[in-house]
């Protein structure tokens, strides 16, 4: 499918093949890179920064996951099933495709790269969750507050919980612009980490995986939350890039780095360090 190098990203649907309703922007010109955003964000607040940036490299497949953009909104769902979206997103592009997911989205875009190797030139995973990151008690509090329909209090309770945000910071937090885009997001968030918490994450098959595979962190994020060393175990051909002073958002809050990190991988030339 052609790109679209005007100032406007241009919106797509499609059906995926679980029956879902599908939505994605393109934007830029160049190779195809699809970019499948984590949670607690969409397909623009996730790139915010970056993706200006990279459209100056690449045509760009913004997948709007579930529940966001002009997708469908579905509950219930697993990581498998997002793969699937993914899956269908890469063969609606008439070449193979490079492939970028963060924190959520990296396990999607891992999950969707394992269902169609063929197809994915390059892969960049940042910051992969392990899934059995949040607590029973956790997951317990965002149930509750999901079904009182308390967004509020869903997006607290991961802040709070999972990250373990102390109370200035997360006050911080929740006064910046961006908490009104975490609070918005919430209600399909919420999908987003009960699926995890069943997602049966099989490192070794992973081994399978044959393209180059480039893994970003940031110092400032603690590795035990993330299946990074565990992927860099098995992946065939693995590189890593941490962001130095940066967290799990560097895309955001370091995007002239970022870009340059992905760009340098995906023209060939990039650090060969582990993890």
């Amino acid at each position: 499918m052609p790109g679209n190098d005007t100032a406007s990203p241009a919106m797509e649907t499609y059906t995926s093949p679980t029956g879902a309703t599908l939505s994605y922007e393109v934007e830029g010109s160049g190779p195809p890179l699809v970019l499948v955003h984590g949670s607690f964000s969409d397909h623009r607040s996730n790139w915010f920064q970056a993706r200006p940036r990279l459209a100056k490299h690449f045509t760009l497949y913004a997948l709007a996951r579930r529940g966001r953009g002009e997708s469908e909104a579905t509950k219930g769902h697993e990581v498998e099933d997002e793969a699937k979206d993914v899956e269908a997103l890469l063969e609606r592009i008439d070449e193979p495709a490079f492939l970028l997911g963060h924190s959520y989205g990296a396990q999607v875009a891992l999950a969707g790269a394992l269902l169609c190797p063929g197809r994915v030139r390059k892969l960049i995973l940042y910051e992969p969750p392990r899934p059995e990151g949040p607590q029973p008690i956790v997951l317990e509090r965002m149930r509750e507050a999901a079904e009182a329909q308390d967004w509020l209090g869903v997006a607290r309770a991961f802040y709070e919980g999972v990250f373990e945000l102390p109370h200035d910071i997360l006050g911080s937090l929740m006064a910046s612009s961006d908490w009104q885009h975490i609070v918005k997001d919430a209600q399909a968030s919420v999908q987003d980490v009960f699926a995890l918490s069943r997602h049966e994450f099989d490192t070794s098959r992973y081994g399978a995986l044959r393209m180059p595979v480039l893994l970003l962190t940031g110092s400032e994020t603690p590795p035990e939350m993330f299946v990074t060393v565990e992927l860099a175990d098995v992946l065939a051909n693995v590189r890593h890039r941490q962001f130095d002073g940066e967290g799990h958002e560097a895309m955001n809050t370091a995007p002239d780095a970022f870009v340059e990190a992905v760009v340098a991988f995906l023209s060939g030339d990039a650090p060969t360090h582990r993890p």
